[in-house]
């Protein structure tokens, strides 16, 4: 009787096994270089997910990621509208430097968060980045003078620089595979983030601050308290947020974090959790998970009971594994390496160009004798609201077939660049508002395509920090781009041809990119 039960359990795991290798084509890893184990216990997580589907609890967490989105376009947006206003009334030497700091603020939250979240979890960056810069975002208004408005601008910075590696890899890890084009769909609100902060500027820095170039003696503190009113708006619109974060919504660590950590009992506890809160019920059980472990032999059936090595795993979270995890193969390293070069170059030519287009506009507009303040800020709201089209298209491109991930982001990117170009033929404003308005469409569709194809072709265990690579190279270049400019002389066109030459070369080389993750579940 023992011994049938024996075989029968034995049959019984042997089946589960032939269930995880026998996955789908649609399931399998698009990624070389994963632990076998791992990926076999994604796909069953993959498919639970799947079998719980799109419910309340995805589209909760699609609304609540949509704030990290907006934060992270809204922020760098109100440093550049605040940069006239605060210039003319602390008279600093070089204005650009205002920028830097926000890209410093910028680059080391993107490490901090970004490899914290393998490290430490998603949780605690999802709920803690909002709070941070809706703080120092309304502390800022109390600057008494250019430095202190700097350091505060890296502090709030500190804050966004962590949502989009955290919040992309959270969202992924609790996406059905049939629903990953909401990754891309997400843009939307960094498009509307863009509008917002054009329309609250509008009325309060067009009215309340001194716009055009004069002393600090005339330009007063009382004159010029729009950019303040502006900031605490701002901070308070981030504080909202955190407070619908951290108090209405509750959000469940990824199942796929714990699984990649060896608490499978947790991974399975969350995904009955979500299917719960969609009102529906998971058939996933441990031992879906533990029949996994036969494909790796006996390291792996002793890898959780095995005291020495849970203090060494332990130990583990302050190494590097994570780093060295995305270099373990050839065509890894080479996907990990090209990514990380078209961050980089996106972060050079994004604020290159589109940082000062407030400062393009106004110059261009005094040459073309339409230098108001209204139409100024008329074109730069038309601007924004061409980037919310642009992110749905790409919401809808990359599942087309024959196009997917890589042909859009390759195809927006190239022609982000030849708009650029063609930005320095305008002749009136109404040209250089067209030329422009293209700029955003396709700038909009590449950040969309970009922000959600990096994410899936990274493992989840190393989600958090390919997502933090990434962004540390594209923040390492974008500190580069206001020092060039306190040496540059922004009257030219160079800026605009480095900067279309950058978005260029960055579409060729989506095009070497190794994997195409269209119609794979991520792992």
């Amino acid at each position: 009787m023992v011994e049938a039960q024996k075989e029968l359990k034995v049959e019984h795991n042997a089946s589960r096994r032939e269930k995880v290798v026998n996955a789908s084509v649609e399931d399998e890893a698009v990624i070389d270089g994963v632990d076998p184990v791992y990926a076999a216990k994604a796909r069953v997580l993959n498919r639970a997910i799947q079998d719980i589907g799109m419910g309340r609890y995805q589209w909760q967490l699609f609304f609540v990621i949509g704030f990290g989105w907006a934060q992270d376009n809204l922020w760098p947006i109100v440093t550049s509208l605040i940069l006239t206003p605060v210039s003319n009334e602390f008279n600093p030497s070089k204005p650009p430097l205002l920028t830097l700091a926000q890209n410093i603020g910028l680059l080391a939250g993107a490490i901090s968060w970004g490899f914290g979240s393998d490290i430490f979890g998603r949780k605690w960056g999802f709920n803690l980045t909002l709070g941070i810069t809706a703080v120092f975002g309304m502390i800022s208004a109390s600057s008494p003078n250019f430095a202190a408005i700097g350091v505060f601008a890296a502090l709030w910075s500190f804050g966004v620089g962590g949502n989009l590696p955290v919040d992309s890899s959270i969202f992924l890890e609790f996406l059905p595979q049939s629903h990953q084009y909401l990754l891309t769909i997400l843009s939307i609100f960094w498009a509307f983030a863009q509008l917002l902060a054009t329309l609250v500027a509008w009325p309060i820095l067009g009215n309340l601050t001194c716009q055009t170039t004069v002393t600090a003696s005339i330009c007063t503190r009382k004159e010029n308290m729009g950019w303040r009113y502006f900031v605490i708006t701002m901070g308070g619109l981030a504080l909202i947020m955190f407070f619908i974060r951290f108090f209405v919504f509750h959000i469940y660590e990824s199942p796929k974090y714990f699984m990649g950590k060896g608490q499978d009992e947790k991974a399975v506890e969350i995904v009955h959790e979500v299917a719960r809160r969609n009102g529906r019920s998971s058939n996933l059980t441990l031992d879906d998970l533990k029949a996994c472990e036969g494909l790796g032999g006996s390291d792996h059936q002793q890898q959780h009971v095995d005291a020495k090595v849970a203090i060494k795993r332990k130990l583990e979270k302050l190494s590097t594994k994570h780093v060295r995890a995305l270099f373990t193969t050839r065509k890894l390293a080479f996907s990990t390496s090209m990514i990380m070069v078209v961050w980089a170059f996106i972060g050079l030519a994004f604020p290159l160009y589109n940082a000062f287009i407030p400062f393009t506009l106004a110059h261009k507009g005094a040459e073309f004798g339409d230098s108001s303040t209204y139409i100024t800020y008329r074109n730069s709201c038309i601007i924004a609201v061409l980037g919310v089209p642009g992110a749905v298209l790409g919401g809808v491109l990359v599942e087309v077939k024959w196009i997917g991930r890589k042909g859009t982001l390759s195809l927006s990117t190239l022609l982000t660049g030849i708009f650029i170009y063609g930005s320095t033929t305008a002749k009136n404003s109404n040209s250089l508002l067209a030329w422009n308005c293209m700029y955003s469409f396709f700038s909009n569709v590449m950040y969309a395509v970009l922000y959600s194809y990096t994410p899936e072709i990274f493992p989840t265990k190393d989600r958090g920090t390919g997502n933090a690579l990434t962004a540390t190279a594209n923040r390492v270049f974008g500190i580069m781009a206001p020092i060039i400019a306190m040496f540059a002389n922004l009257e030219t066109s160079a800026p605009v041809y480095t900067s279309g030459g950058l978005f260029i070369a960055a579409a060729f080389i989506v095009l070497i990119l190794p994997y195409e993750s269209r119609g794979k579940a991520s792992l």
